[in-house]
């Protein structure tokens, strides 16, 4: 299988934009734990949590996407798998963070989307050619 240049960049240009992505999440989610103060709320919103908890989903969130990013630099399969399952919750849970943060939630929600789409399409081209795999 011959190596195609543009499809692995893509997936490592992915997989640094996921790595960032994660530490935005940690950062803010350190942020709402620490000093919740800090965020406006807006009265009766739908989803409607305490900044507390959404400090921890952030910051979980935020975690795994940054140990996912580095594993995807591997070609496993399973880190692109569970890259794109980290990268939908992560943009889920920014869709429901953007009365707190607006432009720091759009922000994260495109990376996610070129995230998945980098992942998605690179399909088996990952693999360099001595790679055997994954089983």
């Amino acid at each position: 299988m011959a190596r195609r240049p543009l499809a692995i960049g893509g997936v490592v240009f992915g997989a640094w934009m996921m790595i960032v992505a994660g530490t935005w999440q940690v950062l803010v989610g350190i942020a709402a734990l620490v000093e919740d103060e800090f965020f406006v709320t807006a009265a009766g919103y739908a989803y409607e949590f305490d900044l507390t908890g959404w400090g921890w989903v952030h910051l979980i969130i935020g975690i795994i996407a940054v140990l996912v990013g580095f594993s995807l630099f591997t070609g496993s399969d399973w880190a692109r798998a569970l890259g794109i399952a980290i990268a939908v919750a992560s943009m889920i849970a920014n869709f429901m963070w953007l009365p707190f943060q607006p432009w720091w939630s759009i922000m994260v929600i495109a990376l996610d989307v070129f995230v998945i789409w980098a992942l998605v399409s690179v399909g088996d081209r990952m693999r360099f050619p001595d790679q055997e795999p994954d089983r």
